[in-house]
């Protein structure tokens, strides 16, 4: 094989061998990409089945010769155009952060180890794998030192698997531990990490309450206008106030651009792009824009000890000797651990303090954290053996190990290092190792970590710590940042006692908080566990042992110095590793669902008014009391720019669950209010000034629908504040001057105004705002 030679494939490819892959198109580039493209933007925002009606309608009222009513054609095109210009701003956005997660591997070119992007590795690139990484391509191992590699994510088998030279590795997997290289065989579109890094990074319709909701409502109101249209359209052309067909057309088309709720899939869409970028703004990527809206329901979040609450950087603080004889080799077989070719974090702390040794290594067993402990061979000086206490001593014995629950209770993290006279053997831990010191390795707690406890605490979500160290070490950090439920370091749980059985697990997690020596086998269990009693679970995580929990949990959290394969499979990236930024992350997503749930009121208010009105010149054969362009004049001022504004603005609600069932119970009664009131002043005006007409008609229930509207708006507004309030001021402001000047009221929205319309359209509304105060308040209750 060219590029890789006897020794395991050491050289690997030349450059020149490279550049040939490359023109030959064997390359690891796929198509990825943190958003839809431009295209599928516009498409998506343009070509609608509501877009699709309201052109056909649109084409219906200019053949009336009244290009006033045709004004709603506009809504096509600020909709779709708003649309298309913030999504496109949010998907670069989106786009220039995804870069600086974007993964990467390690290959070896010309003899010497470079990183690059995954999508320019080739076939035949001798691959460098280290625990952590994900591998990118399918490959042959070609040299391996403990080379375990987690399949789970292909297999559903989460037992580590041990790779020698000669064996298969299959893109997708997970080095766990040891390090090895491996030669690439299979690249490109059908590498499995590829496909789900690309997955994990594009624009996903994931399912949620918000989405879900919507679209039934939009099937539904699409079925009751294929029923009513042609029905309507018939009546028009028999009543005896439509004195022209024009006046037919126009009326079935007002009737049905009114049952058109054209903002509400705009809305909801713009306010995920816009929490994302919000969040972005934030060194939080949104890998899934739905996600900002499920964390609005999250109740649990499972954290981790570091990189959560404390910085993660552990460092060493000293060394408790068996016995002063025994500091020199205490001293020589760290620097052996320490400078090991797989070397952890403990490993790193250990180097700058043990910096060099006399010894040789001549074997061991690499880290992992579903073993807890590693080894090393010293050529002479027998095997030693470094990892927890009581994983390596499990019996306990001796007053040295009697120190360490000591120690590790006063939040220290506390590794034993122990003597075997032989070497480990397939994972298992040598016989007769006798504990010759305690490592102590200190952990700082992040200053921000108890504000954000506190703010979960106040929100009423649940938090639970899972974490591999020791259960006392864990508790120990955790009281000291004021974690709910825990005033002990003794009261946190060694996950070794925990069952197996799920209902079981569940309820030890209903009572604990605080949980040690967590392999990532029940890390997975745990979330699992919680979502059968019905809890919506946020799990965070930075290391690899943590990436199918983050994947089974409803969203998950990654940290952004993290590994590769946990970047690969969450929801959400804090980009800068600082949890303190998931407050802001659940905030964002209560105030989208709240505000979209206020707006998607107003929305289907008018959709409801507007079938009863239909419903009512069904049966009585009259004309439909509203233009397409009084309807234009409505929605903006009732609907479309209270709707933007309220859904953009600050929103502190929980999240309450039944988002659709809840807005129908104030949308359904209250749109018949209106509908019944706008019919009400038509037939009252009607006997007041009989040669008043049709026009007098429509001009007074224009009337009543805006007074009753701006008090359904006010009613969804509150608590009103400032703002608010200013904002009813200027639609109120903004209505009374259409109303008032007669070059606008009977200029544009072909309306009619007299002091005796004016005073019956506003003294009906007032009734219709008073009936739609008593349907709010039994909803409230």
């Amino acid at each position: 094989m060219a590029g890789v030679d006897g020794n395991g494939g050491n050289g690997g490819l030349t450059s020149a061998e490279v550049a040939e892959r490359v023109a030959a198109g064997r390359v690891n580039a796929v198509a990825s990409r943190t958003s839809r493209s431009t295209a599928q933007i516009v498409r998506a925002n343009v070509v609608t089945p509501f877009n699709g009606l309201l052109a056909a309608l649109f084409a219906a009222v200019l053949t009336t010769g009244r290009w006033q009513n045709g004004l709603f054609g506009l809504v096509i095109v600020v909709n779709a155009g708003i649309g298309v210009v913030q999504e496109v701003r949010a998907k670069r956005t989106l786009d220039r952060l995804a870069v600086l997660t974007a993964p990467r591997a390690r290959v070896v070119r010309d003899g010497a180890v470079a990183e690059v992007d995954v999508g320019a590795v080739v076939a035949d690139d001798l691959l460098e794998l280290r625990a952590g990484d994900q591998v990118v391509a399918d490959g042959a191992v070609v040299a391996s030192d403990g080379l375990e590699v987690d399949e789970s994510l292909l297999t559903g088998e989460s037992d580590p698997v041990h790779k020698a030279a000669g064996d298969d590795v299959r893109s997708g997997s997970v080095v766990v531990a040891g390090t090895g290289r491996a030669r690439a065989t299979g690249v490109g579109d059908q590498a499995y990490a590829a496909r789900l890094t690309a997955e994990a990074r594009r624009f996903s319709a994931v399912r949620s309450e918000l989405v879900t909701g919507t679209n039934r409502l939009l099937r539904w109101i699409a079925l009751v206008m294929v029923v009513v249209g042609p029905l309507l359209l018939w009546s028009q052309f028999r009543s005896p106030d439509t004195g022209s067909w024009q006046e037919a057309v126009t009326g079935a088309v007002a009737a049905l651009v009114g049952m058109v709720p054209e903002g509400l899939v705009l809305l909801t869409s713009l306010a995920f792009m816009l929490a994302a970028v919000s969040l972005a703004r934030r060194q939080t990527l949104v890998q899934e824009l739905p996600a900002v809206e499920v964390l609005a329901r999250v109740d649990v979040v499972c954290l981790d000890k570091t990189g959560t609450l404390t910085h993660g950087d552990i460092v060493f603080d000293r060394v408790v000797p068996d016995s002063p004889d025994d500091v020199d080799e205490v001293d020589e077989a760290l620097a052996l651990c320490a400078s090991a070719p797989d070397a952890n974090a403990t490993a790193h702390a250990l180097a700058d303090s043990f910096p060099g040794g006399t010894w040789r290594r001549t074997g061991g067993v690499p880290f992992s954290s579903a073993r807890k402990w590693s080894s090393v061979d010293a050529d002479g000086h027998g095997t030693w053996v470094l990892g927890a206490p009581e994983v390596v001593f499990p019996d306990g014995g001796g007053p040295l190990l009697d120190q360490a629950a000591d120690i590790a209770s006063g939040g220290r993290r506390v590794l034993v290092l122990a003597h075997a006279p032989s070497p480990a053997r397939d994972g298992v831990l040598p016989v007769g190792a006798t504990a010759r010191a305690l490592v102590v390795l200190a952990e700082r707690v992040r200053d921000d970590a108890a504000g954000t406890l506190r703010y979960f605490a106040e929100q009423g979500v649940r938090l639970r710590v899972i974490s591999g160290d020791a259960p006392r070490t864990v508790g120990a950090v955790a009281v000291a940042v004021g974690l709910p439920g825990i005033t002990d370091p003794a009261q946190a749980v060694d996950a070794r006692t925990l069952p197996e059985d799920p209902d079981a697990l569940a309820d030890v997690l209903e009572d604990s908080v605080v949980f040690g020596r967590v392999t990532p086998q029940q890390k997975r269990a745990v979330v699992a566990a919680l979502q059968r009693r019905g809890h919506v679970v946020a799990m965070t995580g930075d290391g690899v042992n943590d990436a199918m929990a983050l994947k089974d949990a409803d969203i998950g959290v990654a940290m952004g110095n993290g590994a590769a394969a946990t970047r690969a499979v969450a929801q959400l990236v804090l980009l800068d590793s600082r949890f303190a930024h998931l407050p802001d992350v659940v905030a964002e997503g209560r105030r989208v669902i709240a505000n979209i749930e206020r707006a998607a009121v107003l929305f289907l208010v008018k959709n409801v008014y507007s079938l009863v009105l239909a419903l009512v010149v069904l049966a009585t054969s009259l004309a439909y009391p509203l233009a397409p362009i009084q309807l234009t004049l409505i929605s903006a001022a009732t609907i479309g720019v209270p709707g933007f504004v309220l859904a953009l603005g600050p929103n502190t609600r929980r999240y309450v669950p039944g988002f659709l069932g809840r807005v129908l119970r104030l949308a359904v009664p209250a749109g018949v209010v209106v509908g019944l009131g706008a019919f009400a002043g038509d037939l009252l005006i009607r006997s007041l000034d009989p040669g008043g007409g049709w026009v007098a008609g429509q001009t007074v229930a224009t009337v009543v629908v805006l007074v009753a509207s701006l008090w359904v708006l006010s009613v969804l507004a509150r608590p009103l504040n400032g703002w608010k309030l200013a904002l009813l001021g200027a639609l109120v402001g903004i209505v009374a001057v259409v109303l008032l000047v007669p070059a606008l009221a009977s200029g544009v929205f072909l309306l009619d105004v007299t002091p005796q319309r004016l005073l019956v359209g506003v003294a009906v509304g007032a009734v219709a705002a008073a009936l739609v105060e008593a349907v709010a308040g039994r909803v409230a209750r």
